[in-house]
């Protein structure tokens, strides 16, 4: 009895100095600086970095520390990635969780792809299942991976004032998946009524839906009208490249994402 108490003891304690262990090593990261050659490229090639307070770029470089530390890249169709892709795609997702205490937990690898790619899709009609092969410039699955179009991503955070950011959507599921589902419905912040957040989606993407249906023009892409996880995706892209406008358009989806988020994007310079 002494042996197997004794034995339980050593291995509670071991697991209590891993949890702790790792828990410090978290917090060193966070608490590290970026180097001032990695906060060059971050800016070069992600210009909305440019535009934050200080209160919060300061957040930044942690994130982007713990980011690279817990996920491996790995280029396909034969792209090299480099520490520029690395970066880029760093700094977006942790864009979104830099005022948030949300993290990407189960987020282990990304692939990238040099241009769009071909997917698999399957469609289920009753017993019958189809299969289709479809050209995407990003993916996100469940428990990750992201797949990502390097030529896109690229694009996409070098021009940020035009509501289309590949990165920002792709990460958008990953946040909206810790809830259990990509559904449109992310873990909500403190104090954030999930009433409110239902009553406020679900009115816009109505709304949404019937403005693509009549060929209007949206500050939000039409292709937010295929689903509620895709008008979450596609809105958060707007509330951080296009934020005056999603504010002046659709107000009430910009305060629930600000909330989410805890960021007032429109007050940035």
């Amino acid at each position: 009895m002494f042996i197997f108490l004794t034995i339980a003891l050593l291995v509670a304690g071991g697991i209590g100095y891993y949890l702790w262990s790792k828990k410090q090593a978290r917090a060193a990261l966070l608490a590290t600086h970026l180097t001032s050659h990695q906060g060059d490229i971050i800016e070069q090639q992600v210009p909305i970095i440019r535009r934050l307070p200080a209160s919060l770029r300061s957040h930044l470089d942690g994130k982007v520390n713990l980011f690279l530390d817990q996920v491996s890249f790995y280029g396909c169709d034969g792209l090299e990635v480099t520490e520029e892709m690395e970066l880029s795609i760093a700094a977006q997702a942790c864009l979104l969780l830099i005022n948030s205490d949300l993290w990407y937990d189960n987020l282990t690898t990304i692939l990238i792809y040099p241009n769009a790619f071909k997917s698999k899709q399957q469609r289920r009609s009753g017993y019958v299942v189809s299969e289709k092969e479809i050209v995407r410039t990003g993916e996100s699955w469940d428990r990750g991976p992201v797949i990502l179009s390097w030529a896109h991503s690229r694009q996409g955070a070098l021009d940020d004032h035009d509501g289309q950011n590949v990165v920002l959507h792709e990460f958008a599921h990953q946040i909206d998946d810790l809830s259990g589902g990509t559904n449109g419905v992310p873990i909500l912040s403190e104090g954030q009524s999930f009433a409110e957040w239902e009553k406020v989606f679900l009115t816009a993407y109505n709304a949404h839906v019937h403005a693509v249906e009549s060929g209007r023009r949206t500050v939000i892409d039409p292709y937010g009208a295929t689903g509620h996880e895709e008008f979450f995706a596609v809105s958060v892209e707007v509330f951080f490249e296009r934020p005056r406008a999603l504010k002046y358009e659709v107000p009430e989806v910009y305060e629930q994402l600000s909330k989410l988020f805890r960021l007032n994007p429109v007050d940035w310079a």
